[in-house]
């Protein structure tokens, strides 16, 4: 059978809704994934997701665990929109025939998904990022400056955290970017992005939706919200293991700003290499448990969202006409 054809504004809406839930409930997690993956080997700050985390708010705060959320938080409703509404689009024209979609039509609406929604996925990362890095830096900056005055002094060097220090806002952080690169420097890391995402959207849409058919009361009809809920969970945690490398890569690129001794990259494969050959195969997997924990209820909340058509029933009571 066909997929339902839903109307465009309604899946922005949807979308956008179960963008802004998932980001505010995972982001510390998030935040927590980029600083594990861009630290290196001999500079090692953090040696878990937890101890990332409580670093973080000793030394930035309880809100330090959200730096960087006001970038997603502002481009996450175009970006989800625009990758669940481009699948729901390519599924549909794909089953114009009237046939079931066959593996190979999933994961090829899957791709366009993946590939349109890099448009707004690339500069939100950018950005994201390096807001997010900065409390690494200077907490490594701090931990150094520490070590070589108690080297002089002799004695061993009680551990430091970061300072409290300003740091540049995603208003400047774009404007500069603007004024040295263009707006070529708001795509930084796009082939990287697209070698994450549309691999990861070739994975998760066809896993859903075969997932979630299994929870089909009956067919035609949705499956219970928690179908959906568990489909987009494990959907959303098996794809983020699967293209966690192409992410660890991807970070590596989009930092604009690197701790002291930690190595510099020209492109993709060249990023590749130096983190196999001085990191190793299990650097690869850096953030890996962090991702999935993020992207699980990410995608979990979307689904729901989606599949109980918040949007159509929001669209509707404003289309009734008043008494």
């Amino acid at each position: 059978m066909a997929d339902k054809q839903i109307s465009l504004p309604a899946k922005l809406i949807n979308g956008g809704i179960a963008g802004l839930i998932g980001v505010t409930c995972v982001f510390p997690i998030d935040l927590a994934k980029t600083r594990l993956q861009n630290q290196q080997n001999g500079q090692r700050m953090y040696s878990s997701m937890s101890d990332c985390l409580i670093k973080t708010i000793r030394s930035e705060g309880y809100f330090g665990m959200y730096r960087g959320a006001a970038v997603n938080l502002t481009l996450v409703t175009p970006e989800k929109a625009i990758k669940l509404a481009a699948n729901d689009f390519f599924r549909y024209q794909l089953s114009k025939d009237g046939q079931k979609l066959t593996l190979f039509k999933e994961m090829l609406a899957g791709c366009g998904a993946g590939t349109c929604q890099v448009i707004v996925t690339t500069p939100m990362e950018m950005l994201k990022i390096q807001l997010q890095d900065a409390g690494r830096i200077a907490a490594q900056k701090k931990t150094l400056a520490a070590q070589a005055q108690f080297s002089t002094q002799g004695g061993a060097p009680p551990p430091v955290e970061a300072p409290a220090s300003p740091r540049p806002t995603a208003t400047q952080l774009t404007r500069d970017l603007l004024r040295t690169h263009g707006i070529a420097g708001l795509y930084k890391g796009l082939g990287a992005t697209l070698l994450r995402d549309v691999p990861f959207s070739i994975v998760y849409f066809p896993l859903f939706a075969n997932l979630n058919q299994l929870g089909q009361p009956a067919s035609g009809e949705k499956s219970p919200f928690y179908v959906s809920f568990l489909a987009g969970c494990v959907a959303g945690s098996a794809a983020a293991v699967a293209v966690n490398p192409c992410d660890v890569v991807k970070t590596r690129l989009q930092s604009l700003q690197r701790g002291v001794h930690e190595d510099t990259y020209s492109g993709f494969l060249d990023c590749a290499r130096k983190i196999l050959r001085n990191e190793g195969p299990s650097a690869f997997l850096k953030g890996a448990y962090c991702r999935a924990l993020v992207i699980a209820p990410l995608f979990g909340i979307a689904q729901v969202v989606y599949f109980l058509g918040i949007a159509e029933t929001l669209l509707e009571l404003l289309q009734r006409p008043q008494p």
